[in-house]
């Protein structure tokens, strides 16, 4: 006997009901109408013509019209027949679904905010044209994958979807998910109905266990279309009519499960003559039926009573015996079954056919498995479930995993929250997932372990700002390192030390101080939204907290040459650099850096200055060196005469080199006992000459030399007797500050005023 199974939710919803009892209260007033037909059900329309309710279908239709009652159906109209309607000064009764409304008022205040309204639905539905009314900029109708992958806008537009209140949600999402991937500034309103949903869902279960379905609406209704086509998708036998006078009888002859659901304009009376008749057709199979102890596609339990390579025999406890083949055992097909299968095995399957024309019964095995496989899959996929299971099988676009016979695809961009260049090391390892797509009949069943990463990571960084604070010291791990600095994980957040908070000294390079994986135990220096600041910097350990004492002016002290500039050596003294000015290097001079010390060398040097506010040492290596002026007066005195070479020619004299590392300064005046108007004139560099001493001053590091003292005064000239020498113009007293000072040569003159800027 045939079961029959109505869907709870069949027929009118709240909204379309709500419409149909206006119509029939204002029935009874005088010149009523509606705009447009109040429901997709020709039998309502026809029976409210009966009662005096007429329909128009456009607003030229009542502007003719001196009086009367005009009624907005369930589907709305645009703002402008509101206005028109009211233009005209005819009464308005609205009996446009509150869920629809809701619409209007959504694309009305979204798109007064400048956004884009896509909607989701047939733009030919009168729903859908009403939302569009309601649009101050113009919308976008879409309902299916091309049109929304096919939506181009500039990258800034801000877009907000809705959607036809019948439009199946599963699709839905697929088309709004599609819209996202695009990058625009997205609202998503979900507006189906939940009626609408809730009867989709009803029938989609009563067509997965029904052997044929039976919906019942109107040609034109948007939701029993829907209806059909979700039926249909689970049950093939499913047949779209509008009343009884539509079945063929023979279209369900030896069905043992039926099920029947109707759109939301189906009125119950139709839903009830169509149950009736099929009821009457049920009973006048029942002796049939009787025969029968099994049907197609029933599960039944056997013993297997023969094994073969190909073929497996089962008794099933009926008249015939059931026949498993390779092909319905298993998907390979090289298999043994032998190997599998043995005589006296309980085992369940599926039936196939009844009779195969040989009297013998077809059963599937595979078919049950991946059923079983498929219905906890899609309980997974209903309650959100987080599944388990081992990778069998890394692909070229993801993974492949199986949970009980049915394999589950997750794509290359689900398996993880970052990039994933090599997916291999998934291979054999069980990871935890969730079911977002499942369509197992387009053999489409998608898992994501992405959104659970997310949700963890979520999870975790929201635990750790929650008990982290600027000033901690927490753990973390060297998670990348770069020229810049290296971020941290913390353990729900990664931070950033920069290379200026690595150290108190000076960092390089990095990747030369950390490794990927290393445990650090770091200072939170700051905290801005979801950037953190790490340093390693810390209080207690700050080279200058004692440096005054340590670094006192005049004492020696050991440090290793950094790094070498055009101006000089920075010493690391233990976290403080200190500067070894050119200056300072050596006794002699012009001298390069990197001629005196390389990096790394260990060297003594001597505290000239030092200023913690600045964070500066100034430091001598020429000072812990004997110098050439260092016992100079056993060497050089007064009056002795000597040979030099000339080293350096100024406009004010010239240096001569008199002993190694000392230079004395023959003045313009001291060259010749005539007017010598440029030493460059009587004198070159290299030209060796005699000189005689002068003044010898240690301390100040001055030796005063003469060339004419050596020479006879010649006689004056005529006319030059009482020539007095002009005197030179004095050079401007230099501005610029030095960080650090140089020792005064005998003319009182910087060093770097004779040197000038020294190049490595």
């Amino acid at each position: 006997m045939m079961k029959i199974n109505i869907a709870k939710s069949a027929g009118f919803c709240f909204g379309v009901k709500r419409a149909v009892d206006t119509v029939y209260k204002e029935s009874s007033k005088k010149n009523v109408y509606t705009f447009g037909p109040i429901i997709h059900n020709d039998e309502v329309v026809a029976d409210l013509e009966r009662q005096g309710v007429h329909v128009i279908n456009d607003s030229e239709d009542f502007k003719s019209l001196s009086e009367g009652t005009i009624i907005i159906r369930s589907h709305g109209v645009s703002k402008a027949i509101y206005d028109e309607i009211l233009n005209a000064g005819l009464d308005l009764v609205d009996a446009t679904c509150p869920f629809v409304r809701k619409i209007h008022k959504i694309v009305e205040r979204e798109s007064g905010d400048g956004r884009v309204i896509i909607i989701i639905g047939n733009n030919h539905h009168p729903e859908v044209e009403g939302i569009m009314g309601w649009c101050h900029t113009h919308p976008i109708v879409i309902e299916n994958r091309e049109q929304a992958e096919g939506i181009e806008l500039d990258a800034d537009t801000k877009i907000s979807i809705v959607s036809q209140t019948t439009f199946n949600y599963n699709k839905f999402q697929d088309l709004v998910e599609i819209i996202s991937e695009k990058g625009y500034d997205i609202n998503v309103f979900n507006t189906i109905c939940n009626a609408t949903e809730e009867r989709q869902t009803e029938a989609r279960e009563l067509a997965k266990k029904s052997d044929a379905m039976i919906v019942i609406g109107g040609r034109h209704s948007s939701n029993t279309q829907k209806l059909f086509e979700i039926s249909k998708k689970e049950c093939s036998n499913t047949f779209y009519i509008q009343t009884k006078n539509d079945l063929n009888m023979e279209d369900f002859s030896n069905i043992g499960m039926l099920g029947i659901t109707a759109g939301a304009s189906t009125p119950n009376n139709i839903i009830k003559e169509v149950h009736e008749s099929m009821a009457e057709m049920s009973f006048d199979q029942m002796l049939e039926e009787s025969f029968k102890t099994i049907r197609n596609g029933e599960v039944v339990q056997g013993t297997i009573i023969d094994v073969k390579e190909d073929e497996i025999i089962l008794n099933i406890g009926y008249k015939a015996d059931g026949i498993i083949s390779r092909n319905e055992y298993s998907n390979d097909q090289n298999l043994d079954l032998t190997t599998v299968a043995k005589v006296g095995d309980e085992m369940e399957a599926k039936v196939l056919k009844v009779n195969d024309g040989e009297g013998q019964v077809l059963l599937t095995y595979k078919r049950l498995k991946a059923e079983k496989g498929n219905k906890r899959l899609e309980e997974a996929f209903n309650n959100h479930e987080v599944l388990k299971a081992p990778v069998a099988k890394v692909l070229d676009g993801g993974l492949s995993v199986v949970v009980e016979e049915t394999r589950v695809f997750i794509p290359a961009s689900l398996v993880s929250d970052t990039y994933e260049k090599n997916l291999k090391k998934y291979d054999g390892q069980e990871i935890e997932f969730v079911i977002t797509e499942f369509n197992p009949r387009k053999r489409r069943i998608i898992g994501d372990r992405k959104q659970l990463l997310v949700a963890e990571k979520k999870a975790k960084q929201e635990a750790l700002f929650a008990k982290i604070e600027a000033g901690m010291t927490v753990e973390g791990t060297v998670k990348n390192v770069t020229d810049f600095g290296a971020f941290i994980d913390l353990g729900g957040a990664d931070g950033l030390l920069h290379i200026s908070e690595m150290s108190w000294g000076r960092v390089e390079n990095p990747k030369k101080v950390f490794t990927v994986g290393e445990k650090l135990n770091v200072l939170i220096k700051d905290i801005q939204g979801e950037k953190i600041a790490l340093s390693l910097k810390f209080p207690e350990t700050n080279p200058w907290l004692h440096a005054d004492e340590k670094y006192a002016v005049g004492n020696e002290v050991t440090g290793k040459v950094a790094r070498l500039t055009s101006f000089g050596a920075f010493i690391d003294l233990g976290g403080v650099d200190g500067l070894v000015h050119v200056t300072e290097l050596s006794h002699e001079r012009n001298v390069s850096p990197k001629s005196v010390v390389s990096v790394g060398d260990e060297v003594e040097v001597k505290v000239l200055a030092i200023d913690e506010e600045a964070g500066r040492v100034s430091l001598s290596l020429k000072a812990t060196t004997p110098g050439p002026w260092d016992g100079v007066e056993q060497k050089l005195a007064a009056g002795d005469v000597i040979e030099g070479k000339v080293k350096r020619l100024t406009d004010f004299g010239a240096f001569v080199e008199v002993l190694p590392g000392i230079d004395g300064l023959v003045h313009i005046s001291q060259i010749s006992h005539k007017r010598v108007e440029n030493p460059k004139d009587v004198l070159s560099v290299g030209q060796d000459v005699t000189v005689k001493v002068l003044e010898v001053n240690a301390d100040a590091e001055r030796v005063s030399l003469s060339i004419k003292a050596l020479e006879e005064r010649p006689a004056n000239a005529e006319g030059e007797n009482n020539e007095k020498r002009q005197s030179r113009p004095r050079r401007p007293k230099r501005q610029e500050k030095r960080d650090y000072e140089l020792p005064e040569t005998q003319s009182g003159f910087s060093m770097a005023d004779l040197f000038g800027d020294i190049e490595l």
